[in-house]
């Protein structure tokens, strides 16, 4: 169950569509109203990743990711001023963590977060992997906020019902397991259920693999009719780069898919404008797809 690294994937298609939507909703939840945010991530990872080391250079899953939205639509690059206003977002959120125009350093969700939060927000990281917790624990460390972020060493699952609901009645969940394990699947359901009953305001999101898995084609399926019997609004978000070439590239995973329950009502016209344009870059073959779908207002 500890096998799953991150630094392996960091900046492909997948953290494009999840880290997209995670900003674009947290500027929306960070500029609504003045009172205090509850953050959790289920599970954090490293926080922090160099796409330019080892780990990531070995899959270099980021060439179909990150690095071609980079170098059309970042800083100084030829379409920079035609990016849609998500994608743009997330490209100028990157440049922070980069001086130079070269894209190395590649924040995960905590630093995203942790980026967009402000003063009287409170974060909370759970990680359970003992290398990835401990690295964490240092990243995190650097950013020398310890009064409003906090790593916990513990499946975010179970951590999760301890934080909620909170003072504020105002928050984010991120829930994006590795899903290595099939159980996954079913405790992202049962958490998700159960935190709307102690929390039933919250943002919810979501990520996971679109895989020909049975369990992976039920997951957004559950969430929607979860949703509906609590009366709570949701988006649903797929972006598929489809099938490798010929040429001996590695397939890998070819979609994932982002569900949102009450999500901030701008989202879906954001999503709508810049996957196409996601999409255009970052096809490679048969299947290449995207789609947004959201409950009626």
């Amino acid at each position: 169950m500890f096998s799953y690294r991150h630094a392996f994937h960091a900046g492909n298609h997948a953290d494009v569509l999840k880290h997209m939507t995670l900003v674009a909703i947290l500027r929306y939840l960070t500029s609504a109203k003045d009172t205090p945010l509850l953050l959790a991530d289920t599970h954090a990872g490293t926080g922090l990743y160099r796409l330019d080391g080892g780990d990531a250079q070995t899959s270099g899953e980021a060439s179909e990711g990150v690095l071609p939205l980079w170098q059309q639509y970042g800083p100084g690059a030829p379409d920079e001023a035609r990016a849609p206003e998500a994608l743009a977002a997330y490209l100028q959120l990157l440049a922070g963590f980069n001086g130079g125009e070269a894209l190395r350093k590649y924040p995960g969700s905590p630093f995203i977060t942790a980026t967009l939060m402000r003063a009287q927000d409170q974060l909370r990281l759970f990680e359970l992997h003992p290398t990835d917790s401990r690295l964490l624990d240092n990243n995190v460390a650097e950013l020398g906020r310890p009064d409003a972020i906090q790593v916990v060493r513990n499946n975010g699952f179970a951590g999760l019902k301890g934080l909620l609901p909170p003072s504020s009645r105002r928050g984010l969940v991120l829930i994006d397991p590795s899903y290595e394990l099939k159980t996954d699947y079913g405790q992202v359901t049962a958490t998700v259920q159960d935190a709307l009953q102690r929390f039933a305001t919250g943002c919810y999101v979501v990520w996971y693999p679109v895989i020909p898995r049975p369990e992976a084609h039920d997951l957004p399926r559950k969430l929607k009719a979860m949703a509906q019997q609590a009366g709570k609004s949701w988006l649903h978000a797929t972006l598929a780069i489809g099938r490798a070439g010929d040429d001996g590239a590695r397939d890998g995973l070819r979609a994932s898919g982002m569900f949102i329950i009450n999500p901030p009502f701008v989202l879906k016209e954001q999503l709508e404008q810049a996957l196409p344009v996601v999409h255009r870059l970052l096809k490679r073959g048969s299947g290449a797809s995207w789609a947004v779908e959201a409950s009626k207002a």
